[in-house]
């Protein structure tokens, strides 16, 4: 990798990448300002279910966050096993709570099973390229390792952790607006409790492994709680995207689907087998998987 350049003089040297983060600023503030306005002015249910879901999310992070202050930290394994529960609670959300409801909505509306797959298809790809392209905007780093992202001059290794924690929570926060944007409980209530279950461990092992940089436990919760504010940020723009229209609906939980999913396999995975546990994260994967799938019963 080159030398990093300084925000200012990338953005001078890379227009494509400048006016690339100003339209993607521009779209998340006009999508949740409209929330917002749909919300307070016309008393739009969808709006307030997806906030409500979205501050649950952020009240889960923030929950597991907290016992960092005291708690020292865990062996590599049990972390390992916790991030690889949490991938599996994600997995298990992304399926049955977005991917299979966007299948079934989608065949109610197209009259060939092929066009309503290919709809479907079509949703997930859109959520990989939407991950793709924060990946690329978003300088950020996972583990102390594997620097993705522009050559951006960042003077404290730590935020680019912090916005690595970021992109793994803005698909969790879209995926509950736009399970919400229709206004159906039975997709959004379960979908919102996978995420807030699967957000506690995640916000443990974060905090965590920002006490491993030697940072203070103060600072470090801090940081994991603030991480959890881009769920309803996250919400909000999703339940404005979607809109709860026709089409876009079942297009809009396949997109928050391979969002989540592409997390999953290009994060949270390769992150849990980096020290070397395998088995140990395979194991968590299929605990939280399994737990999902009784929840999803329960609940739906």
């Amino acid at each position: 990798m080159s030398k990093p350049m300084t925000v200012a003089r990338y953005a001078k040297e890379h227009r494509g990448w400048f006016y690339g983060c100003l339209l993607l600023f521009a779209l998340v503030a006009f999508f949740c300002l409209k929330a917002i306005y749909d919300m307070t002015v016309y008393g739009a249910k969808a709006p307030l279910y997806a906030f409500i879901a979205g501050m649950v999310g952020f009240g889960a992070t923030a929950l597991g966050s907290l016992p960092g202050f005291y708690l020292h930290k865990l062996s590599d394994k049990a972390e390992d096993w916790m991030l690889g529960s949490s991938a599996g609670m994600m997995l298990a959300a992304a399926i049955f709570s977005l991917l299979l409801p966007s299948i079934e909505t989608s065949e109610k509306l197209f009259t060939s099973e092929l066009a309503a797959t290919l709809w479907v298809l079509f949703g997930v790809f859109l959520g990989v390229v939407f991950l793709l392209i924060i990946n690329a905007l978003t300088p950020h780093e996972h583990g102390g390792q594997n620097y993705e992202g522009p050559e951006i001059e960042v003077k404290s290794g730590i935020w680019l952790f912090v916005l690595a924690i970021i992109i793994h929570n803005i698909p969790e926060g879209l995926a509950m607006g736009i399970s919400f944007s229709a206004e159906d409980m039975q997709i959004g209530v379960p979908l919102t409790i996978a995420i807030a279950l699967q957000d506690f461990p995640e916000g443990l092992a974060v905090v965590l492994a920002l006490c491993s940089t030697h940072i203070s436990r103060a600072k470090a919760v801090g940081i994991g709680v603030f991480s959890g504010l881009m769920e309803p940020v996250g919400a909000l723009f999703g339940v404005s995207l979607a809109g709860g229209l026709g089409y876009v609906y079942p297009l809009g939980l396949a997109l928050s689907a391979g969002a989540m999913m592409f997390v999953v396999f290009h994060e949270v995975i390769p992150e849990t087998h980096r020290r070397g546990h395998h088995s140990t994260a395979t194991i968590g994967l299929m605990c939280g998987f399994g737990l999902m799938m009784i929840l999803e019963k329960i609940f739906s």
